[in-house]
């Protein structure tokens, strides 16, 4: 059915396009399908919890909470940009797409993804101001602040991912409307594209400098102040305490940036289809999964948080 889908394109420009998928192999899919499944759910479940036992429990009212349920809606929304797609690609006969389904899907994702990237930078800020200066900690992140540096995260996102998806989908799609992935995304469009593309490549580049190594130099700017002023602290003790608010962020940091950059920053000609899918595999869908576990697991006030909100669940 696809191969002959493909083949009355022809030179005809693109109206909709078929999703390769993650296999053809019937056994294949119903793995990949549960797998997925599960995943999603765990997904949801965690960082729905997250957000609500930030919301219902006073003590986390601080910008640093604040922030981190803000990742939690994020990841639900980034992960819901590409899993329900692949779920029904799995199971069904029919993978197309329509040329506007998949602009849609490709804006919300890219969008969601560079909302992330400066989200995480913004935390990482929050952090230096908490370790290098406490005494100014209240003054200077208070909720007006928190609430704008949040907003501009998403503006800025979505102004972004409004000019890349405006310049990809300004191409010509004529040799084939086969794409070799589970969903929309820039480089497996580009190769489909009979147009020269290095406009497009650069608008990426330029973009991927600013929003994802931008923000990722900025995290680094701030956890080498941090470390400067944890190595001047006198006991090992008191080391770790500060070492230990910042672990988990740092171990999110290091999943979500290593994958996204690899997967933006890397030069065209050097990467494949089956590699892309993996990689985009880690970023979408497994790491907000495991966000909100590695919150949970390293945060002794989420912990508690979570231990009372299930308790006062239970007793209800």
């Amino acid at each position: 059915m696809l191969d002959k889908d493909v083949e009355n394109v022809n030179q005809t420009l693109v109206k909709t396009f078929l999703l390769l998928g993650l296999s053809n192999v019937f056994d294949l899919q119903i793995v990949f399908f549960l797998m997925f499944s599960v995943m999603y759910m765990i997904t949801l479940a965690g960082n729905v919890l997250l957000i609500l036992v930030v919301r219902l429990n006073p003590r986390l009212q601080t910008p640093m909470y604040f922030f981190l349920s803000n990742l939690s809606l994020i990841d639900i929304c980034f992960s819901s940009t590409v899993v329900p797609k692949i779920l029904l690609n799995t199971i069904s006969q029919d993978r197309s797409i329509s040329f506007v389904g998949c602009a849609a899907q490709m804006y919300f994702h890219l969008a969601l993804g560079g909302t992330e990237c400066l989200l995480l930078a913004v935390m990482a800020y929050d952090r230096y101001i908490a370790i290098c200066n406490p005494l100014h900690y209240t003054a200077v992140i208070d909720g007006r602040l928190c609430i704008g540096l949040v907003t501009g995260c998403w503006i800025l996102s979505f102004v972004n991912s409004f000019i890349l998806t405006f310049l990809t989908f300004q191409l010509p799609y004529c040799k084939s409307n086969l794409i070799s992935h589970f969903f929309c995304e820039m480089p497996p469009l580009f190769r489909l594209s009979c147009r020269d593309i290095w406009l497009n490549e650069l608008a990426e580049y330029i973009s991927g400098a600013i929003v994802a190594l931008g923000s990722f130099m900025l995290i680094l700017l701030s956890y080498l102040c941090i470390t400067i002023t944890v190595l001047k602290i006198r006991t090992n003790k008191e080391r770790q305490k500060v070492f230990s608010t910042c672990a988990s962020h740092v171990l999110v940091v290091s999943l979500y940036y290593g994958t996204i950059m690899f997967m933006h920053l890397h030069p065209r000609a050097a990467s494949s289809s089956e590699q892309d899918r993996v990689v985009t595999i880690l970023y979408t869908v497994v790491t907000p999964m495991v966000n909100p576990i590695i919150y949970s697991i390293r945060n002794k006030d989420i912990k508690k948080a979570i231990r009372k909100t299930m308790s006062n669940v239970v007793h209800h």
